[in-house]
């Protein structure tokens, strides 16, 4: 962060109801350089077909020219390129490419808009923020559910969130904090940029923001922070009769609550809260669920961030909660590993087992936790056998049996996939 930006950052956290002016005279050269090293150059080009590595050519030239256009307030939005990716489920996701100007100009807003609203979030948000990640907020729900006696539990997920946030009631709260009308103006142009569909159409939104924009996950960490965090700790908390908690990863939070009363009448109030800033919950994913570890089996089970919880007992007969790869995530993993191995065998191996090494470890790198190791094994077994298969029919001969097999496997180092994290005090938090 520059000075400016820890400045701040320290009148945001010792003020909190100071509304900042005069933020847009901050995008200056200097931060939109800052910002330029902190984007992700391996993204796809925007609308005017721009990419990272010819932007880069002429940095300082382009740098200086986005600096000048935002000094004379002549900027303007490009029109987003929509993109759609597919999901494990068979279905596909919209994602919204910006041009390499407006990332540049909204990694700048994003930072000066985190330097503010860092200091609001509440602890239990971990989605899209410096210094928290998923695992977390999975450690954070698991260390809780084991030994703070909660016994009932609500999934949520709120359907289509980046595709139905109000652009009016998102503006509203930036107003909470900002009072600088071009600052404002900025972010109003990319939420009413144009989105170009595949086939060439162009259409204008009238809610949401761009899922792929730079900006988007602050601007969802803002709306979410005042529409589910704080009115659960201001409303609904000092209501309840039992203890209660909340966690929130992005648009996926699950909430557990000691009592019965308590998650029926949170369960019964969330639609209504979520309909009065233009958002609904999903269905298929929000469940109220009896979990207890009085009631152990995994037949009492709930899903959050990949992770599949549930309560069994130890080696002493002791309750004990435990996560695995949620059912879907595994079969999704497993049949892409399938796809991946038959559409490449016939690649030299010097090609394809550095590749198949690094998605194996992609894989153990976020699901590889304490008490997962089962899944862990059955997926790097699978793996194995999928290899085992296609690299056999890659010719009318026999290419392997299995003790030349695993000899091939010790060359490029493709070792089993095993639990890699365990948790300290700061995994928790």
């Amino acid at each position: 962060m520059t000075t400016s930006l820890h400045t701040i950052a320290f009148k945001a956290q010792s003020h909190p109801k100071h509304r900042f002016q005069n933020l847009y005279g901050l995008l200056s050269a200097d931060l939109l350089y800052q910002s330029w090293g902190q984007l992700n150059k391996q993204t796809a080009a925007g609308i005017d077909g721009a990419t990272i590595p010819d932007y880069q050519k002429h940095l300082p030239e382009n740098i200086n020219r986005l600096a000048d256009q935002l000094k004379h307030k002549q900027y303007r939005a490009s029109a987003i390129k929509r993109v759609f990716i597919p999901k494990a489920n068979g279905k596909q996701r919209p994602l919204g490419l910006p041009t390499v100007d407006d990332k540049v100009v909204q990694q700048s807003v994003s930072q000066i808009l985190q330097s503010i609203w860092e200091q609001d979030f509440l602890r239990n948000s971990y989605g899209y923020r410096p210094n928290k990640s998923a695992h977390q907020a999975v450690n954070s729900l698991a260390l809780n559910l084991q030994f703070q006696g909660y016994g009932y539990i609500v999934e949520a997920d709120i359907k289509g969130f980046f595709d139905n946030m109000d652009h009016a009631w998102l503006i509203q709260m930036l107003e909470q904090r900002i009072d600088d009308k071009a600052l404002l103006s900025l972010i109003k142009q990319w939420l009413k940029a144009r989105v170009k569909s595949p086939d060439g159409v162009f259409s204008k939104p009238v809610a949401g923001t761009p899922q792929g924009g730079v900006v988007s996950p602050v601007l969802a960490n803002i709306y979410l922070h005042y529409v589910i965090d704080l009115w659960f700790e201001k409303k609904v908390k000092p209501q309840l009769h039992g203890r209660a908690m909340l966690i929130r990863y992005a648009d996926d939070f699950v909430v557990a609550f000691q009592r019965k009363c308590d998650a029926e009448s949170f369960y019964q109030d969330l639609p209504s809260r979520l309909s009065k800033f233009g958002l609904e919950v999903a269905p298929d994913k929000t469940h109220l669920k009896h979990f207890s570890r009085f009631h152990p089996g995994r037949k009492r089970s709930f899903q959050f961030l990949g992770f599949e919880f549930y309560w069994s007992q130890d080696v002493n007969g002791k309750p004990r909660l435990r996560r695995r790869t949620a059912p879907k995530k595994q079969k999704g993993a497993m049949s892409e590993f399938y796809r991946w191995i038959k559409y490449n065998r016939s690649k030299p191996l010097r090609e394809i087992m550095p590749v198949l090494r690094r998605k194996l470890m992609g894989f153990r790198n976020y699901f590889g936790l304490p008490s997962n190791s089962r899944s862990l094994a059955r997926l790097y077994t699978y793996v194995l056998h999928s290899l085992y298969k296609w690299l056999n029919r890659r010719s009318q001969r026999r290419s392997y049996n299995w003790s030349s097999f695993k000899d091939m496997l010790g060359y490029f180092q493709v070792e089993p996939i095993r639990v890699s994290k365990r948790m300290t005090l700061v995994d928790w938090y």
